[in-house]
C-alpha cells in the first residue's frame, strides 16, 4: 500500500498542507502515523480524488469558511473599551501614538503565538499551564487581577453597546444593556461551539467600519507614514498613562488565556486523535502562526485607523476631550457627516458582541481550569455549570456597573493601565513556558519570538516602572 506524505501531497496533487490536514481530520482521507509522521494512503486519496469536482469544491468551502482562534482574538483586541482607548489618545495626541500600531505588531504577535503554541503543544490552557509551573499561589493572585480587569472591561463594553443601540434606534440605555446583556449570555451558554464560532467569524466584519471611516475622512497619508516611522515620546504623566493603557488594551491577558483555551477547543471541536496529535502538530503550529500573524494585523491596522480618524477630524479641529467611543461618533457627525458617524457607531456594536463573549469566557477557562472544574465552550451547559456560571455572573457584574453609579468608562481607562502592569508581570511566566523544553519539547519558541517577546517584556516592564515611579515622585 503506497503512502503519500503531506509534503508529497503538495507536491504532487497540489493539496497545500492546510488542505490535506483538514481532510484529514475530517475523515475524507484515510491517515496513518508511521515513525511520527502522517501519511494518507493512496486508496483513500484515489478515492477522494475521483469524486465530483462540486463536491470537492463544498470540502475546500468548508476550509475557508473556517476563521481560527487568532483572527477572532485580534479581532476582540478591538472591543469597545479598546475604541474608547484608541479614540482618546488620537483626540488628544493626533498622531502622537499611532507608531504604537507598527511597533506593537510583532511583539504582540510573538506574545499571541507563544499562548497559542502553549494550548496546541501541552492540550492545556495558559491556567493550567501556569499552574503546573509555577503553582497555585502565583496562578491565583494573577488570575484575580485578571477577573478583576475582565469584569470592569464588560462593564464598559455592555455600556458602550447600549449607548451606540440608543444613538442608533433612540431605545433607552438600560433596556438596551439589558437586552443585550442576556443575549450575550445565552449565545454562550446555549449555542455549541461549533456554531458560537461561526457567529463571533462573521462579527469579525465589523472591524470594516473603521477602514471604512477613515478613508471617508480623506487624512494626509503622508504624515500617517511619517509619524509611523518617527516615534515621538513625552517625558510626562499624561503621555506615559496613555502609553501604557493603549499597550494594556493591545497586548491585553485576556487575549493570552482566551487564544491558548480556543487551540484547545479547535482540537476538541476537530476530534483530533491522541496519535495523529502528536504527529501533525508542527503543521498545527504553521497554521496557527498564519493565523495569528492575520489577527494581529486585523488589530493592529484597526488601531491605526480609528486614530487616524479621531486624530485628523477631532484633534486637528481642537476637539481633544474625548472619553468613550460614543463621544467620539457623536463628535464626528457635524465634521465628517452623518454617514461616517454611523458606520463608527455600528463598528462599537458589532465589535461589542464579538468582545464581551471573549472577555467573559478567558476569565471562566482561568478560573475553571485552576479549580479542576468542567471547562470548555464544546459542553453543554448541564456538564459544565461553574464554567458557565462564571460566564454569567461575570457579565451579569458588568452589566450591573451601568446601574449603581460607577463610571464604567472612568474605571475602562483604568482598567486598561492595570491591564499593562498585569501584562508585564505575566509575560514573563509565559515566555518561561514557552522556551521550557520539558514542556515543549521540540516546539519551543523559535529565535525571532524570544527577540520580540523580550523587547515585550522589557517595552512593558519599563514603561509600567517609569509611570509607577512618576507618580510616587509626583512628576507631571
Amino acid at each position: 500500500m503506497k503512502l503519500y506524505s503531506l509534503k508529497q501531497l503538495e507536491k504532487e496533487f497540489k493539496i497545500s498542507t492546510r488542505y490535506a490536514k483538514h481532510l484529514i481530520l475530517a475523515r475524507h482521507v484515510e491517515s496513518i502515523v508511521k515513525d511520527g509522521k502522517v501519511f494518507v494512503t493512496e486508496n483513500s486519496l484515489r478515492k477522494f480524488l475521483s469524486k465530483p469536482k462540486k463536491e470537492r469544491r463544498q470540502h475546500k468551502k468548508s476550509l475557508f469558511q473556517r476563521i481560527g482562534p487568532g483572527i477572532i482574538t485580534g479581532a476582540a483586541d478591538d472591543d469597545p473599551s479598546g475604541i474608547g482607548t484608541y479614540s482618546t489618545v488620537g483626540a488628544k495626541f493626533g498622531l502622537g501614538l499611532s507608531w504604537l500600531a507598527l511597533y506593537l505588531l510583532p511583539m504582540m504577535t510573538a506574545v499571541q503565538e507563544t499562548c497559542a503554541r502553549i494550548g496546541i503543544v501541552t492540550g492545556k490552557g495558559l491556567a493550567g499551564a501556569l499552574k503546573k509551573k509555577f503553582g497555585n499561589p502565583t496562578v491565583f493572585v494573577l488570575i484575580v487581577l485578571l477577573i478583576i480587569a475582565n469584569t470592569i472591561n464588560i462593564g464598559a463594553d455592555i455600556g458602550a453597546i447600549a449607548a451606540s443601540v440608543r444613538m442608533i434606534t433612540g431605545i433607552n440605555f438600560y433596556l438596551a444593556a439589558i437586552l443585550f446583556t442576556f443575549l450575550i449570555i445565552g449565545l454562550e451558554v446555549f449555542v455549541s461551539y461549533h456554531q458560537y464560532a461561526k457567529i463571533l467569524r462573521w462579527l469579525v466584519i465589523s472591524l470594516a467600519a473603521y477602514f471604512i471611516t477613515a478613508i471617508i475622512i480623506r487624512p494626509d497619508w503622508f504624515e500617517v507614514v511619517r509619524s509611523l516611522a518617527v516615534p515621538k515620546i513625552t517625558f510626562n504623566v499624561a503621555f506615559l498613562t496613555a502609553n501604557i493603557a493603549v499597550i494594556g488594551t493591545t497586548i491585553s491577558p485576556y487575549l493570552f488565556f482566551w487564544q491558548s483555551y480556543q487551540e484547545v477547543e479547535e482540537e476538541k471541536d476537530d476530534g483530533v486523535l491522541a496519535d495523529h496529535r502528536a504527529a501533525i502538530i508542527k503543521e498545527e503550529i504553521h497554521e496557527m502562526r498564519k493565523d495569528t500573524i492575520y489577527g494581529m494585523g486585523i488589530a493592529n491596522l484597526t488601531f491605526l485607523f480609528i486614530v487616524v480618524t479621531t486624530a485628523f477630524v477631532l484633534y486637528k479641529n481642537g476637539i481633544t476631550n474625548i472619553e468613550t467611543a460614543e463621544d467620539a461618533a457623536r463628535a464626528l457627525e457635524p465634521l465628517a457627516g452623518k454617514f461616517a458617524a454611523l458606520i463608527f457607531t455600528l463598528g462599537i456594536l458589532g465589535t461589542g458582541l464579538l468582545a464581551i463573549p471573549v472577555l467573559a469566557g478567558a476569565s471562566a477557562y482561568a478560573i475553571s481550569e485552576v479549580l479542576k472544574w468542567n471547562e470548555g465552550l464544546s459542553l453543554k451547559f448541564k456538564k459544565a455549570h461553574g464554567f458557565y456560571g462564571i460566564i454569567a455572573l461575570s457579565t451579569l457584574v458588568g452589566l450591573l456597573m451601568n446601574f449603581i453609579g460607577i463610571n464604567p468608562i472612568t474605571a475602562l481607562y483604568y482598567a486598561a493601565v492595570i491591564n499593562g502592569l498585569i501584562a508585564s508581570v505575566l509575560l514573563v511566566f509565559i515566555f518561561k513556558i514557552g522556551n521550557d523544553k520539558k514542556i515543549m519539547g521540540v516546539h519551543t519558541n523559535p529565535g525571532w519570538v524570544k527577540v520580540f517577546g523580550m523587547f515585550a517584556m522589557i517595552f512593558m516592564g519599563l514603561s509600567s516602572i517609569i509611570l509607577i515611579a512618576m507618580f510616587v515622585l509626583g512628576i507631571k
